[in-house]
């Protein structure tokens, strides 16, 4: 509130009174329910929202990728392709003699050929008869915890004992998750920086905004002799709590959006569509680090609408100067 008068003169050298008000301004100096306000809010939970959702679903990408990594990693697959003269199962027995008798192997587990043709069924389609096709045998073989066994050595033994059985360590498909989880991780922070950018933005504006609408109030606080940094932190304050509780709102229906699918995917995890869903994002459930980086994130961008909205001041106050 601010509250000028002006003195006229006393009677006959008596003290000069101060009788002649001047305008007195009722209203604070950044008005907290203004519709610029309230649409700023809304600008700031839509950020944030989305935002959260990005970071969550960076999150899951990478948790989920990290989790094929780890399993694919200690595992190996030899695949023996049947040869013309040969017996499979003779070759199939050798095979599995030769990787359980290495060192760093801790066990293995053969496909008969009804289960090494099931698993072509998502390619082919169920109700054919594949028993005149050449049907590789697969051998499942589990590498021991902190083993690194010589799989070159290996593969040559194999080539040398069992003809047409091949090595396969998944180093390809290893090197193609972690290079997805990294576009995910490269993509989520791109969009982060977009999305702090328009915030940015947005508060520029929105200060610029109600500065001009209490440009009497600045410019008679000026006057009288306030200081830049009193009137920059009026607007601070007013536009970090506009901040904090746009963050809040966004990042909140961010949060519930992945409590309510954890949910769901838990039910949903009895039907084959649940299963490979699980399979290929997890359980849906971001853990105490996603949700610390909802939270982090609505920090953030409250921060980055006070720290901007102060910038703009005092840039503003700069030029008045």
């Amino acid at each position: 509130m601010i509250d000028l008068t002006r003195s006229e003169s006393a009677p006959l050298g008596g003290p000069r009174v101060s009788t002649v008000p001047v305008p007195r301004y009722e209203s604070a100096l950044v008005p907290r329910n203004s519709i610029a306000g309230r649409a700023l809010i809304a600008v700031v939970a839509i950020m944030t929202f989305l935002a959260s959702l990005t970071s969550g679903g960076v999150i899951l990408v990478t948790q989920a990728a990290n989790e094929w990594q780890s399993d694919v990693s200690h595992e190996v697959t030899i695949q023996i392709v049947p040869g013309s003269g040969r017996d499979a199962e003779a070759d199939v027995t050798r095979a599995a003699s030769v990787a359980r008798n290495f060192a760093g192997i801790a066990d293995l587990r053969p496909y008969s050929r009804d289960e090494s043709a099931k698993l072509l069924e998502p390619w082919l389609g169920t109700g054919l008869n594949l028993t005149d096709l050449p049907v590789p045998r697969l051998i499942v073989v589990k590498i021991a915890r902190g083993a690194t066994p010589d799989l070159a050595q290996l593969r040559k033994t194999l080539a040398e004992q069992v003809p047409g059985a091949m090595l396969d360590d998944h180093r390809g498909w290893i090197d193609r998750m972690r290079a997805m989880s990294g576009t995910a991780i490269g993509v989520g922070i791109v969009i982060l920086v977009l999305m702090i950018a328009a915030t940015v933005l947005s508060v520029t504006f929105a200060t610029r905004g109600a500065m001009a609408t209490n440009k009497t109030v600045i410019e008679v606080l000026h006057f009288v002799g306030a200081k830049n940094g009193y009137i920059a932190r009026n607007f601070q304050t007013h536009f970090l709590l506009l901040g904090l509780q746009g963050g809040a709102i966004g990042g909140g229906a961010a949060t519930l959006i992945f409590i309510v699918a954890a949910g769901l995917s838990r039910w949903w995890l009895t039907t084959a569509g649940g299963q490979q869903t699980s399979a290929l994002f997890g359980s849906f459930s971001l853990g105490l680090a996603g949700y610390a980086a909802v939270l982090f994130q609505v920090l953030l961008i409250a921060g980055v609408t006070a720290w901007t909205s102060r910038q703009t001041v005092n840039r503003t106050l700069e030029m008045i100067d």
